[in-house]
């Protein structure tokens, strides 16, 4: 039977299954097949809990999809985000499984043209996904009106709520129908985001899908300190040095995948690029290819992977961190599959780092430093290939067809110089060392291996350094002797702790604010 036909089961129309195996969908996820049927069959209000990374976005969008008839230039839904990425991300997501249906779907945030969206939705807009700043800021223009929504969708509640956008929220809803139907949908469920469904929502049921355990036991995992201009090096390298590579390559957007993929094929590897944008034909071969192993890299996106289930996988590269540690444990758990080990490899820029440290904390798993391979290390790798090659074939002697015209050349020249042309008759290029670019050392991590943390407390808050390194300890989980050289002034101090520790505070402190900027930051140097 199609696994598309567990879709199909769920009441789900034919455009959106078409739509949904261009994507690469097969099956649906637990919170979707607990949400869709909900959504589809009534007007009831539903909360629904489930990790990141689960398909929360399908599950609400499909319904609203199914359920809104566009063209009345009204505004029929509103999914709020936390952030302008999760906007965007929601928003393509949406408008890739919509199909041929004619709604008209857009993202406002802030940061973007006002003029460009006060445009878009003066024409006209069916769902409009937004940030809670920007949403309040169209509002009190009278460029959005959310009086005849049918639809109220609040996407990662717990993060709004430790965002400190809550009260924004609650300003939103009082301009909302009171006929619409809610959705919140949130990895936790604090007693506040309770409280306000308690408010807000009329009889309405909680959907939970058991959280699910993380795990990478089977994948060795490392990473490499590049710069973005580097990466593509450092992969041929990679690639170069490993005898039988065989692997998946993740990058964040289908262009990225298409510029990787491209650049490969002209360096003369065996890739192809697996997107959003290429048919179901396209996918269907390009995976048979893969799963034959007549191609032996495939470079893809997050969206485009899924379904993809290959067992002898080798490698799988991170050639941009994914948004979050569930999307990161469940690339690299497409190798150490079948009981066998694989090698998960993620390319980390400087800016990158502080993510690398919340998925190593949140997956609670041991991602290693390495250093890139030399240029004459790679070489000398493919020499010693090639002599393991050749020996095999000496020792089978596996070579009959050609002694005729092996005699034939060796009176040309000497052995050497007939061996050495052979070579490089059939290599080319292969060990030159101009072949590879050089690539510039980095380092994700200062020199001192300190950093100095400035914190928006101080005298006039009651704060000495003890209590500062209490209130840092207590917060964040890191030991009171790693905060060092306490500075308190009247409004504000500083505190120095190891890099590591620094991004674990720093990661901690992104959702605790006073006024609109963290209570703790890097230092910059004119303040100190």
């Amino acid at each position: 039977m199609n696994t598309l036909e567990s879709f199909k089961e769920l009441g789900i129309s034919e455009f959106i299954i078409k739509a949904l195996e261009k994507k690469g969908f097969e099956e649906p996820t637990p919170i979707q097949k607990l949400t869709i049927p909900k959504l589809m069959e009534g007007k009831i209000d539903l909360i629904g809990q489930a990790q990141t990374g689960t398909g929360k976005t399908a599950a609400f969008g499909i319904p609203l999809i199914e359920k809104i008839e566009g063209g009345d230039r009204v505004v029929k839904a509103l999914i709020l985000t936390p952030t302008r990425e999760l906007a965007i991300q929601v928003s393509e997501e949406l408008n890739s499984l919509k199909g041929k249906k004619k709604l008209s779907i857009f993202p406002v945030y802030g940061g973007a043209s006002m003029e460009n969206q006060f445009s878009k939705l003066r024409h006209g807009v069916d769902i409009v996904v937004g940030t809670p700043g920007r949403v309040i800021d169209h509002l009190n223009r009278g460029t959005l009106d959310l009086s005849e929504i049918d639809f109220f969708v609040l996407d990662e509640a717990d993060e709004m709520l430790d965002m400190g956008f809550i009260e924004d929220v609650e300003e939103i809803l009082k301009k909302t129908s009171p006929e619409k139907q809610m959705l919140f949908f949130s990895a936790t469920m604090p007693t506040r985001i309770l409280s306000l469904a308690k408010k807000y929502m009329r009889n309405y049921e909680v959907l939970k899908v058991k959280e699910q355990q993380l795990t990478t036991d089977l994948t060795e995992q490392i990473y490499f300190e590049v710069e973005e201009s580097d990466k593509f090096e450092a992969l041929c390298r990679i690639i170069d040095i490993e005898k039988d590579f065989y692997g998946l390559i993740f990058c964040r957007t289908k262009v990225d995948v298409d510029n990787v993929s491209t650049h490969l094929s002209e360096r003369g590897y065996s890739s192809e690029a697996l997107h959003g944008d290429i048919s179901q034909y396209q996918r269907e071969r390009i995976l048979k290819k893969f799963k034959n192993k007549n191609i032996n890299i495939l470079v893809a996106t997050d969206v485009a992977a899924r379904g993809i289930d290959i067992t002898e996988l080798t490698h799988v590269i991170n050639y941009a961190l994914p948004q979050n540690p569930e999307s990161y444990v469940h690339r690299i758990g497409r190798t150490g599959r079948a009981g066998k080990e694989g090698t998960a490899i993620t390319f980390v820029t400087p800016s990158e780092y502080r993510k690398l440290i919340f998925i190593k904390k949140y997956a609670k798993t041991e991602i290693r430093k390495e250093k890139i391979p030399e240029i004459e290390e790679v070489i000398n790798t493919k020499k010693e290939r090639i002599k393991d090659d050749i020996t095999s074939i000496i020792e089978n002697k596996d070579f009959k067809e050609y002694l005729k015209i092996s005699e034939e050349l060796l009176e040309l020249g000497s052995p050497e110089d007939i061996i050495a042309s052979l070579i490089k008759y059939t290599l080319k290029d292969e060990l030159d060392e101009k072949s590879y670019s050089q690539i510039k050392p980095v380092s994700v991590v200062n020199k001192s291996g300190k950093t100095r943390l400035f914190v928006a407390l101080g005298r006039s808050a009651d704060m000495t350094p003890k209590k500062i390194v209490n209130y840092i300890k207590d917060e964040s989980g890191v030991s009171d002797r790693l905060i060092k050289d306490v500075k308190v002034f009247e409004n504000f101090s500083f505190l120095t702790v190891p890099f590591e520790e620094a991004e674990i505070i720093l990661e901690v402190f992104r959702k605790k604010k006073r006024g609109r900027k963290p209570i703790v930051e890097v230092a910059k140097e004119k303040k100190q």
